[in-house]
């Protein structure tokens, strides 16, 4: 193994001084997503980890390596939400004064929840519209201020931290791993995992996941280093980071076997599936890697035990409305149309009768009458049984006299729906 900022033993040491701090998650079987694999499928519960994520692994084990001076300082960093709830954890308990930046697509729940750890120890401050612009801010103030600025995954500390997650995984499985899968944002948890995976059970096959409207490592992968990505959709915001890290990234490429992508509507359909099946609370990025081992996004089935990683249980249930949505939309059981109804009596009830014969349900009717026009505009949303039923409505609108466009997916006018 060539020479790396971070080891194997510096895993081990770590997983030593965080025994007596963190939680020792559960390894829980999955029957529906063993159904659906054709294999034995185990979710590491790091949802239920301090701070409802592995976060606190790496963000506790750099704190508390400083030096007293160091502390003195005080520490500062950028999340989406997590390595800051970790952040204000070490705050917390060592006694160290610390700053938060977060984006402003943070989730208020996790907002509130940094508040409510860090206590008095901790100040929040909101600051850009992406993680990275947050961790530009974080960053700039850490000089300013002569604070440590503490990294949620490109640092040797915080890599090493993290990958105690594995260190666990091989404890609690009774026998030979054929899979893991993991997901990833900046790449600090894959690349934890992936040294102890290969130090101690080198025929396991390893497997990234990334959102695909936010696939910074597999960017980094083919450009040979890491790239800034253009746009990134930041709905997976435990994931969303446009730039991946320096020290993951050989890592990643010369221990990961693959990293796959998963677009963010497939995520929704796992979080409302883990929920109603295994009534677990999932966070978007926690539910990556159950997402793509049950959608098929792995080049190699896996034919053995496999475990996915759930990373992260910090999600607004104020989201729910969005998630359901985005779901619908993917499993193409949603459709929208813009209907032209003729300004006559009866129109209404023809499409009702008509169109939509095979019993498909409205969601969503927003009707405008003008005075004096022949016609009145209509936005329709309409929730199919099953999608291959698609043809046929098309079928009958097409030969209906009423004037009927569909809205295709990604039109700028779902932005107004999301």
């Amino acid at each position: 193994m060539p020479d790396r900022a971070v080891t194997p033993d510096d895993v081990a040491a770590t997983a030593v001084r965080l025994r007596s701090v963190v939680r020792r998650t559960a390894l829980e079987g999955s029957y529906r997503l063993s159904a659906a694999a054709r294999c034995e499928v185990w979710l590491k519960r790091e949802d239920a980890q301090l701070c409802r994520s592995y976060k606190v692994r790496g963000a506790y084990a750099l704190i508390a390596s400083l030096s007293e001076e160091e502390r003195s300082r005080g520490v500062i960093c950028a999340s989406a939400g997590n390595h800051g709830q970790g952040l204000a954890f070490a705050c917390a308990q060592l006694g160290i004064p610390g700053r938060v930046f977060v984006p402003t697509n943070t989730p208020r729940q996790k907002r509130d929840r940094i508040r409510a750890i860090g206590g008095d120890r901790v100040e929040l401050v909101v600051a850009g519209g992406s993680y990275d612009a947050a961790s530009a801010a974080a960053q700039d103030a850490a000089r300013d201020a002569g604070s440590l600025y503490v990294h949620p995954f490109d640092d040797a500390r915080t890599i090493a931290g993290q990958g105690t997650v594995a260190v666990e995984i091989l404890e609690q499985h009774p026998g030979p791993l054929d899979t893991v899968v993991v997901p990833i944002g900046g790449g600090g948890l894959v690349a934890g995992m992936a040294l102890w995976l290969r130090e101690r059970s080198p025929g396991t096959r390893i497997v990234g996941v990334e959102p695909a409207g936010a696939a910074s490592m597999r960017a980094a992968l083919d450009a040979g280093r890491p790239v800034t990505l253009d746009a990134v959709d930041g709905f997976v915001d435990g994931a969303a980071v446009a730039r991946a890290g320096e020290l993951p990234l050989p890592i990643v490429r010369d221990l990961v076997d693959e990293v796959v992508t998963v677009e963010e509507g497939a995520v929704c359909t796992e979080m409302l599936e883990l929920y109603q099946t295994e009534g677990i609370i999932a966070e978007p990025a926690g539910a990556l890697a159950s997402a793509a081992l049950r959608t098929g996004r792995l080049s190699r089935p896996p034919t053995g035990p496999t475990v996915c990683v759930v990373s992260g249980g910090n999600n607004d249930v104020s989201r729910y409305g969005e998630i359901v949505e985005r779901s619908l939309l993917h499993e193409q059981l949603r459709h929208y149309f813009l209907v032209t109804f003729p300004q006559e009596p009866g129109a209404l009830r023809h499409f009702l009768d008509g169109v939509l014969a095979g019993g498909e349900d409205i969601v969503l009717f927003e009707y405008v009458k003008k005075n004096n026009r022949e016609t009145g505009p209509a936005l329709v949303g309409i929730d199919l049984e099953r999608a291959e039923d698609l043809p046929a409505l098309l079928a009958r609108m097409d030969a209906s006299p009423i004037e009927t466009e569909r809205v295709p997916p990604g039109s700028p006018l779902f932005s107004f729906l999301l």
